[in-house]
């Protein structure tokens, strides 16, 4: 991954992607994106997702709460996308993340040929995951008894075929290289057995085909309290007094926006929304 700030006519894109859904996709989308604004970074956000609209609505709520209140929150240009073909989604693309630095997808809980497209194009493919089996067999088929991989996933197997053609496509079109992070969420509600095993799954699973893992967002009430106001865990001056717990969940989010390893482009004020 390179540290320069990309070009305005290049946004770097991040996919947040899953064909399972109730992994947190939307709330991790959503909380990197404005963990990213309140660095500075100019941020674009498409739903694919025209049913639930869920980073759509969760963005409008935001727009609106800070209409209604008077206060500037960083936040993303936001569009939701309706049925269309993958040329048509690049060009309301290139349209809304014209000027930015990044762009955010959110996509369905669902196979679905956009969100294919979309995980596809990545710079960086982020893919949430709740610690069990049930969602690890996104990516991977495990033995019964042994509980070590036994094959991939149609999934799996597809972006390692679409990292494979942007590696070659990085020496030919000086494309970025896909950086592919599996993000384990909601970890404190897993038994201490099926972590470790699913641990070293992920472990086994990530040497062959080339994946990152790194820790998510734990389950927590405080995320579908906030969706209503679109506020998120870095809005810490308009929250009141914040628990233990939501300071604990705020360094697992800075924890994990530091483990994405995205390009730089932090304003040095700006860091102090992270703090």
């Amino acid at each position: 991954m390179t540290d320069a700030r990309p070009t305005p006519r290049s946004a770097h894109r991040i996919v947040f992607a899953n064909e399972k859904g109730g992994t947190g996709k939307s709330t991790t989308a959503v909380h990197i994106a404005v963990a990213l604004a309140y660095r500075g970074a100019r941020v674009a956000a498409i739903d694919l997702d025209p049913r639930q609209r869920t980073l759509y609505r969760y963005f409008e709520n935001r727009q609106e709460t800070a209409a209604r209140r008077g206060i500037d929150l960083p936040t993303a240009r936001f569009e939701v996308f309706e049925d269309g073909s993958s040329e048509e989604l690049e060009a309301v693309v290139a349209s809304l993340s014209e000027g930015c630095d990044f762009i955010v997808f959110d996509t369905p809980g669902r196979d679905d040929p956009l969100a294919r497209h979309a995980a596809t194009e990545a710079d960086t493919l982020v893919t949430p995951l709740n610690d069990s089996f049930v969602d690890f067999d996104l990516i991977g088929q495990v033995d019964a008894e042994t509980f070590k991989v036994r094959k991939l996933s149609f999934y799996a197997e597809l972006i390692w075929e679409a990292r494979l053609k942007r590696s070659r496509a990085t020496i030919e079109q000086q494309r970025r290289e896909m950086d592919w992070i599996v993000v384990r969420n909601r970890t404190g509600h897993t038994e201490a057995r099926n972590m470790v095993r699913i641990e070293a799954a992920l472990k086994e699973l990530s040497k062959r085909v080339g994946f990152r893992v790194a820790h998510g967002l734990s389950e927590r009430v405080i995320y579908r309290e906030l969706f209503p106001s679109g506020l998120t865990l870095l809005d810490k001056g308009h929250l009141g007094e914040l628990g233990t717990s939501h300071l604990v969940a705020r360094q697992e989010l800075r924890a994990l926006v530091a483990a994405l390893n995205l390009p730089v482009t932090t304003k040095p004020a700006a860091e102090l929304a992270l703090a």
